[in-house]
């Protein structure tokens, strides 16, 4: 059916205010068919209509350019810690913890109603499905994002090389701990890339092309060059985007600095080894770069690889602060992520948008080279479409472009009394202002609830189904204490080194 919107402002991005109107748009199948006038001539008989009052506007729906699905049901869990150590306690590999297909389903469902609801339309999904993915539990993720009705570009993110390949620092370690991180990772090489093959053959372009497919290494150090060398060829094969984590930690950093126990790396960053492999493009999506240099930035600004800045994560794990204004000014296009529901604590992307407009203030800078909320606005819509590899298909509001739009009331709170709309969006909007969100023509969440599926029966299933669970997980993070203090000295050994650089305040 299609949908006219009426009496309503658009987001127009090259205007002064930031938007046009009042006028009135026509979604016609998945994309937007006409705005202004002929909106309404050509809206035909049983066209639903959706009227503005001249006090509602029309963005784009938000881009949560990078997430993993399978830690949904473990928002607040833990206290902050290292990546190193989080996660320990975050995706372990025990085989009790293998999700059923249903259990995979509701945990994916549960964030993919909480960004419908508050305007997130796209997410880009690492889905790390421990011990390994096989096609039931693949399946089941993505059939939770076919039934809610969010876009989805799902990646499978599997180590293939045991934590002894990937860290700094292991010399000393007593022989109990050095056996734990000399294990191999759950799945070989072999058994991941027939999982991808499911995943293409099966999901890829499917929905109208809603759900697309995407190829995760996890990052650089974690899997053998000849894997990266296979995702890279299933990315250049399909035009997929390809996920990796780069130099999010200082112990990532430290990878580089001779002497720490990974000759592999030959002295180089994780980005000038990506690089020399010939394996950075505009296809990979380089998740959180934090503790990049200027060599990092230039390589990653000739390829063309789009940065994934996850500022909440970031924050919540001790990360550091990535370098927003050297990003920006070598033309690096940047995406906004919330990363996940473990390590941000909700599925919400306004909550990002305004960590990204604040937390660069600190970084010393002339307060001309802070983000302005235009820039960070870019980033959430045209670096998140970039990202996904679809420049000009979302992340717009204009005629031609997917119907991907969130309706969002000018006389709620946030916008209450109005002032500026891209300094509101930013800094006041939390998703209270959000009355409707369209994905591909389709409505799927009005007025604080997402239609699309039953929401009430899938919320009380998850809360039954982790009750259940619970006795599972805090065995298996009793388990992960013993191994702390192991990857504990890693961290506190890689705070100690000079790494060249500090992506650390206060």
């Amino acid at each position: 059916m299609s949908v006219l919107f009426t009496d309503v402002l658009l987001w127009a991005p090259a205007q002064p205010s930031g938007m046009l109107g009042p006028t009135d748009l026509l979604v016609t199948g998945d994309v937007v068919g006409a705005v202004g006038e002929r909106a309404r001539e050509l809206a035909p008989p049983d066209a639903r209509v959706v009227r503005g009052g001249g006090h509602h506007v029309l963005v784009p729906g938000l881009v949560n350019a990078h997430f993993h699905s399978p830690a949904n049901h473990l928002k607040g869990a833990f206290r902050s810690r290292p990546l190193e150590t989080f996660m320990l306690y975050e995706s372990p590999a025990d085989p009790a913890l293998r999700p059923t297909p249903r259990e995979a389903y509701l945990r994916t469902a549960l964030g993919a109603m909480e960004m419908l609801r508050t305007g997130t339309t796209s997410v880009q999904d690492d889905a790390f499905l421990m011990p390994a993915p096989d096609p039931e539990t693949i399946d089941a993720v993505l059939q939770a994002y076919a039934d809610t009705g969010i876009r989805a570009t799902v990646a499978l993110d599997q180590p293939e090389l045991p934590d002894s390949a990937k860290l700094p620092f292991l010399d000393g370690l007593d022989a109990s701990a050095a056996a734990a991180l000399a294990a191999p990772a759950p799945a070989a090489a072999a058994e991941l890339l027939a999982a991808y093959d499911h995943l293409v053959r099966t999901w890829h372009g499917t929905h109208g092309d809603r759900l697309r497919a995407a190829v995760s290494i996890s990052a650089p150090q974690r899997v053998s060059p000849e894997y990266f060398g296979a995702l890279d060829d299933l990315s250049r094969r399909h035009d997929l985007p390809l996920f990796a984590h780069v130099l999010e930690t200082r112990v990532q950093r430290a990878l580089s600095v001779p002497g720490t126990g990974q000759d592999r790396f030959a002295g180089r960053s994780l980005v000038k080894y990506t690089a020399d492999l010939g394996f950075l493009s505009d296809r990979v999506n380089v998740i959180h770069a934090v503790w990049v240099d200027d060599e990092d930035l230039d390589l990653i600004a000739a390829a063309g690889a789009v940065v994934a800045h996850n500022p909440v994560s970031n924050l919540r794990l001790g990360s550091g602060v990535m370098p927003f204004r050297a990003l920006r000014d070598r033309g690096i296009r940047i995406a906004l992520g919330v990363d996940e529901a473990i390590c941000d604590d909700t599925v919400n992307t306004w909550g990002v948008v305004k960590a990204a407009g604040l937390v660069h203030n600190v970084s010393g800078l002339d307060a001309e080279e802070w983000p302005t909320p235009a820039e960070v606005l870019d980033a959430l819509w045209e670096g998140g479409a970039a990202a996904m590899r679809q420049t000009g298909r979302i992340g717009r509001v204009e005629v031609g472009a997917q119907a991907d739009l969130v309706l969002l009331d000018l006389h709620a709170p946030a916008f209450t009394p109005f002032n500026d709309l891209r300094g509101q969006l930013v800094y006041c909007e939390n998703g209270g202002s959000v009355r409707m969100t369209v994905v591909a023509g389709r409505v799927v969440a009005q007025d604080g609830r997402v239609v699309s599926v039953d929401e009430t029966a899938l919320l009380a299933e998850a809360r039954e189904l982790h009750a259940a669970r619970l006795p599972a997980l805090q065995r298996t993070w009793a388990a992960a204490d013993a191994l702390l203090p192991a990857y504990d000295a890693v961290v506190r050994r890689a705070a100690r080194t000079d790494v060249g650089m500090n992506r650390w305040i206060g």
